[in-house]
């Protein structure tokens, strides 16, 4: 039966007068089915009882109407999520269109890997991508999607990855030796983890490349983030395509400056020198899709390559800067991290070898992954008539995939709000379709491999030379914008070991 739960519910893309039903069973009324206790930022209750958490989103506890939704959307899009989300196999919606919002494994396999040509990227998603990765193989579908796919496969083997962990043990060096220089300070770990993830997605892509203005791009790539990837109220309010969104036009010098940086970069690639490991546009400027013998023209190498930069710092940065902010949060897991890194690594940074040495290490950042996840609210658009959950689907309706919200279900996970690295033990015990830090899939982020090799050396090198601790009054504030980013940034302080 669906449940009636409110007359006033807005929600990502779609805002206005309508109602909300969920897959649970039984009638409510106008009422919610679960009301959270109220968290402060800091992840305690506000009821006066005593449980611990890391910092979480302040998820919807009430309907939102109109402006509320506008108001949330601009401020952070996941506290558009319902708190019954995290309980609820299915949420839909009406208001003008049909909308709904998915969290049962099954129906996210359907979405993700058994129907996914029929629920392509929603229209904000590709109206915030496309101005700086074009039609790239992230936001591309179908045919085009599927030979740029098979043509970029090649890059990121085991073997190619396994290849560029040197430069990703000399970033954590580099960043060891300016956590040696703060000691006994404050520092913000989500800026110093976007300088070490930037320079290894710079060094593994431009290889000799010293003519190259690096942090030209790291600037572009900010003002990108920062303007076009906010959602504009015409986004909230499902304006077509072809209206202007204002706050995204003010950021086209910038991205005009990225690209014309990434093109240069490609047309000095091209005359280089080749000695050495290849790096990754080496690896790019050699691909060919082994169905067609097609390669990339100079605009699709430039947009793909864009996309691993943007994706390849982003991503990775955030999840080394919550690890470590879960280290600090917890020190019994942080003392027992550090003791394994130690054995493992002595006085020096970590290996690609060492990752078997270190599965506590590489629990916390499967944890920090679940707890936080970079793409943590996604969407998409049925192209077809279709079932989920038993609910009908229809062609044109928005399809939402809260991320954040299946991370933190009640059906999933066990105390789902807590910072637990053990539950990742025995990974096969946990539904493949219930965690999805990376996607899943044919669209499964290509570049995971390599994202979860660079977490792990760099954390463990940290964990190994330095102890962490909170800073009160200093939580960060999980948003997300194009990722779940700490506004505010990490701050910590750090001490040698």
């Amino acid at each position: 039966m669906q449940t009636l739960l409110s007359p006033n519910w807005g929600i990502f893309g779609i805002a206005g007068l309508g109602t909300l039903s969920n897959g649970g069973k039984g009638g409510l009324g106008g009422q919610w089915p679960y009301i959270c206790p109220m968290t402060d930022k800091t992840g305690r209750r506000m009821d006066n009882t005593t449980t611990d958490f890391p910092v979480r989103v302040p998820l919807a506890t009430v309907p939102l109407g109109i402006w509320g939704s506008l108001q949330a959307g601009r401020r952070n899009v996941l506290e558009l999520i319902p708190e019954i989300a995290t309980r609820k196999p299915i949420l839909s919606g009406t208001t003008g269109k049909r909308w709904h919002m998915v969290m049962d494994p099954q129906a996210l396999r359907h979405v993700l890997r058994d129907g996914v040509e029929d629920y392509p990227k929603s229209l904000v998603t590709k109206l915030i991508l496309e101005p700086a990765i074009g039609n790239s193989m992230f936001v591309a579908e179908g045919a085009d999607w599927h030979w740029q796919r098979r043509t970029a496969a090649p890059v990121f083997t085991h073997r190619n990855i396994a290849a560029l962990a040197p430069v990703m043990t000399a970033a954590a060096d580099r960043a060891s030796a300016r956590f040696a220089a703060a000691s006994g300070r404050a520092i913000d770990a989500f800026d110093e983890m976007v300088a070490a993830t930037f320079e290894v997605i710079s060094d593994v892509t431009f290889s000799g490349g010293e003519g190259f203005d690096r942090a030209g791009v790291h600037r572009a790539i900010e003002t990108y983030i920062s303007q076009t990837a906010k959602l504009s109220v015409l986004d909230i309010l499902g304006a077509p395509g072809w209206v202007p969104r204002p706050g995204r036009m003010f950021s086209g010098p910038a991205l005009r400056q990225m690209k014309q940086m990434a093109n240069g970069a490609i047309d000095q690639a091209r005359h280089r020198p080749k000695t050495g490991i290849p790096d990754l546009l080496d690896l790019l400027l050699a691909g060919e899709d082994p169905n067609s013998g097609r390669k990339m023209n100079p605009d699709e190498l430039r947009d793909n390559l864009l996309t691993f930069i943007v994706a390849g710092h982003e991503t990775t940065a955030l999840t080394l800067a919550w690890s470590l902010y879960l280290c600090a949060f917890d020190p019994k897991v942080q003392d027992a991290a550090r003791e394994e890194a130690q054995a493992a690594l002595g006085d020096r940074a970590a290996t690609a070898a060492d990752l078997p040495a270190l599965p506590l290490i590489r629990r916390i950042v499967d944890e920090a992954l679940r707890l936080y996840p970079p793409a943590a609210f996604l969407a998409r658009t049925a192209r077809k008539t279709d079932t989920l959950c038993g609910r009908e689907v229809r062609p044109g309706d928005t399809v939402i995939l809260p991320i954040y919200a299946l991370h933190r279900h009640h059906d999933q996970w066990q105390n789902p709000d807590a910072f637990d690295p053990d539950r990742f033990i025995e990974p096969k015990s946990i539904p493949r379709f219930a965690y999805l830090p990376f996607g899943d899939g044919p669209r499964i982020c290509i570049g995971a491999s390599f994202a979860l090799q660079e977490a792990v050396i760099i954390l463990a090198t940290l964990l190994a030379r330095f102890r962490y601790a909170l800073i009160p009054g200093k939580a960060p504030k999980p948003v997300m914008i194009l990722t779940l980013r700490p506004e505010g940034g990490v701050w910590l302080k750090v001490d040698r070991a």
